[in-house]
Order: structure tokens, then C-alpha cells, then sequence
């Protein structure tokens, strides 16, 4: 579990490919300080296990599984991702729950400054559309971001100056892809409504009004 605060930009320094998967080496400062075999570490948005490390860098493996539904399949030496460890419990939670399992990919439409802030407009899979309501949360490379504005084709995020210049996104442009995942939150109720045992309308407003209240989204 994660919180999309990012805790520091690392780069590919090696890159191994075997029949159906990937071997990254990345870079970095921080994490490597307080860093396990086995610890879960977000990589651009994915959960991904430490298979080895020093001081200076560490090497994690990228299944087929996320190669086929991640940004990670495309990946070069050289290029920075957004890192951040797993979640303690004595940790403060300053962005939302982040699993690591990303839902899809999103194409990035445009990027514009506006004061010292950016506004950042994407196109992700019209299936997680949804998911993505306004004010509401979602991850994009692992980043913790509100929804600004969601419409049928396109979702906006506000993008803080802090944000911009100590992630990745300060290199991103027109046409890239993010990975993204949707509130977890909002994906269980939507699982929940469609459960086929939920069949009178009256009652689906009910319990999602229900689930609601309890994850404090309404009083």
C-alpha cells in the first residue's frame, strides 16, 4: 500500500530482458537507505519487489502481467521514474490509498502553465471514465492527484509547482502515456453496484449512498 506522495526520481541504469519479462536497475539516493530484499517499492505507479540492492541502486522485476498493461513495457536506460516505499502505520497518509496496481494507461493531451501551477489533461481508457469524478482521486505514475474536471473525453488535474518539478511530469510533453489507477475506493462501489443480486434501483441508491457515508465522502 501506498500514499502517491512521491519520495524521490530514480533512473534506469540497466535493463534486462528475459523471455516474457523485464529486470530493472534503477538509480537513487533515498530509498536504498532503509531498503530490504523483498520490500514493495511503486515504480511509476507499480508495485514492484526489490530483488536486490546497495547503497546506490536497486533491481526489481517487471512480470508479463505488467508489461502488457503498464508504461514499464516501454521503458529506456536513462529515463527517471517516480518512486516511493510502501506505506507503514506510523506513516502520515498526505495523499490516498494507493495499491500499485494499475487499472490502465493514459495518454497525456497537453500540459499548460497557468500562474505557477500546471494544468494537466489526460485520455485514459474509456472504461475507468467512471471512476474519475471531480474533486475526486486518482494516481498517474504513482503520483497522488484530485480531479480538477472530468468530462466524457477528457480528465484535468491541477498540478501544484512542488509536484511538477520533483516528479517525472517535468519531462513528460503532449502524447505520452502515464499509468493510471483509479480510487480504490470508488472501484469497489462500482463493483458493488453491479452485483446482480442488487437488482431494484431503489435499493442500489441505498447502499451506495450507505457506502458512501461510511468512507466519508458524505454526512
Amino acid at each position: 500500500m501506498f500514499t502517491g506522495i512521491i519520495k524521490e526520481t530514480g533512473k534506469i541504469s540497466k535493463i534486462k530482458d528475459s523471455k516474457d519479462c523485464k529486470e530493472l536497475t534503477i538509480v537513487c539516493r533515498l530509498l536504498t537507505m532503509d531498503m530490504k530484499i523483498g520490500d514493495s517499492i511503486a515504480v511509476n505507479g507499480c508495485c514492484l519487489t526489490v530483488t536486490s540492492f546497495d547503497k546506490e541502486r536497486f533491481a526489481c522485476d517487471i512480470s508479463y502481467s505488467t508489461i502488457n498493461s503498464t508504461t514499464l513495457a516501454n521503458v529506456k536506460i536513462g529515463e527517471l521514474l517516480n518512486l516511493e516505499d510502501s506505506l507503514t502505520a506510523i506513516d502520515r497518509l498526505g495523499g490516498h490509498f494507493v495499491t500499485g496496481h494499475v487499472d490502465g494507461v493514459a495518454k497525456i493531451v497537453k500540459i499548460v502553465k497557468i500562474g505557477n501551477a500546471y494544468k494537466l489533461d489526460i485520455i485514459p481508457p474509456w472504461r475507468l471514465f467512471p471512476f474519475l469524478a471531480q474533486k475526486g482521486s486518482a494516481a498517474l505514475d504513482g503520483i497522488s492527484l484530485t480531479i480538477a474536471q472530468s468530462k466524457k473525453d477528457l480528465v484535468s488535474f491541477a498540478i501544484i509547482p512542488h509536484t511538477f518539478e520533483n516528479t517525472n511530469l517535468k519531462f513528460k510533453k503532449a502524447g505520452d502515456l502515464l499509468n493510471i489507477e483509479v480510487d480504490m475506493i470508488a472501484r469497489y462501489i462500482g463493483q458493488l453496484l453491479k452485483n446482480p443480486e442488487i437488482e431494484n434501483s431503489k435499493e442500489k441508491e441505498d447502499r451506495l449512498r450507505e457506502m458512501l457515508i461510511k468512507y466519508e465522502f458524505l454526512k
